[in-house]
């Protein structure tokens, strides 16, 4: 067993040069020589894509172009990706610098899981720590009954198990993550390994605050793929959820993340 696989990191951007350098100086930053690092940028037009360019020598490939969005521009990264294992960190996000190579460890030595995944804090526009995501043990059960806790960020899985399940669904907006933690569950057992592997930034323009609401229709989606009822728990919280959250004014739906830590 190769015990320094190459390690494939794939960036989705559209205009977010206010923290897409941070983004990419924290893949630079790992301590984990094996890594191929994709951005695929949307045609940005603001400052972004000079910030690529700086990086240019330090990339495996990059490409400024229209996309279909998010969901479009990771598919094309992992498409063109050759590594065993795969992440994807957003142009908002950053890693600790540890990160992958405690991945890689602990997949290395788990060769029985296909996912593992680990702690991330919640920052502000700055970077200032403002609360932790409520990461925990969750698998393919507990994930059709809505329990998520996985940060996207802090996640990595098999390339092998990619190419089973794999590409994201494009018509997937917000869900796209929790539909491959799904499909990925159901192959192999995902783990939670409670280690601070990554930043997940919250701030006035990320969609995670804007449009959440978007989130549980596609949810349900998965949920009705997976041949679920109409009576499960997560049916009944994503008809709750938008009377007691989607009314929230943005500041307080940024304090209510605040809160789950």
């Amino acid at each position: 067993m190769d015990t320094h696989p190459l390690v494939s990191i794939v960036t989705p951007s559209y205009n977010q040069a206010q923290f897409l350098e941070e983004t990419i100086q924290s893949v630079f930053d790992q301590n984990y020589a094996n890594i191929e690092y994709i951005i695929i940028d949307g045609a940005s037009t603001d400052n972004s894509l000079e910030i690529i360019k700086r990086s240019t020598d330090r990339l495996t490939y990059w490409v400024s172009e229209p996309d279909q969005g998010q969901t479009d521009a990771i598919n094309k990264g992992f498409a063109c990706a050759r590594g065993e294992i795969l992440a994807w960190i957003n142009s908002d996000d950053t890693y600790q610098p540890h990160a992958v190579k405690e991945a890689v460890e602990f997949l290395n030595s788990h060769p029985e899981i296909g996912m593992v995944y680990g702690d991330a804090n919640l920052i502000d526009e700055k970077g200032a720590v403002i609360g932790k995501f409520p990461a925990r043990q969750t698998d393919y059960r507990r994930l059709r009954r809505g329990y998520v806790h996985i940060p996207q960020q802090a996640s990595f899985f098999r390339a092998s198990l990619w190419k089973e399940v794999g590409p994201l669904d494009p018509t997937f907006y917000f869900a796209m993550d929790y539909d491959l933690w799904v499909r990925i569950a159901h192959l192999a057992p995902i783990h939670y390994h409670p280690q601070l592997w990554a930043n997940f930034r919250l701030h006035g323009s990320g969609k995670s605050v804007v449009e959440d609401s978007r989130c549980w229709p596609e949810m349900l989606r998965v949920h009705q793929r997976e041949g679920g009822n109409m009576f499960s728990w997560l049916v009944f919280k994503a008809k709750v959820r938008p009377l007691v959250y989607g009314w929230l004014p943005m500041s307080l739906r940024i304090r209510l993340r605040r809160l789950l830590s």
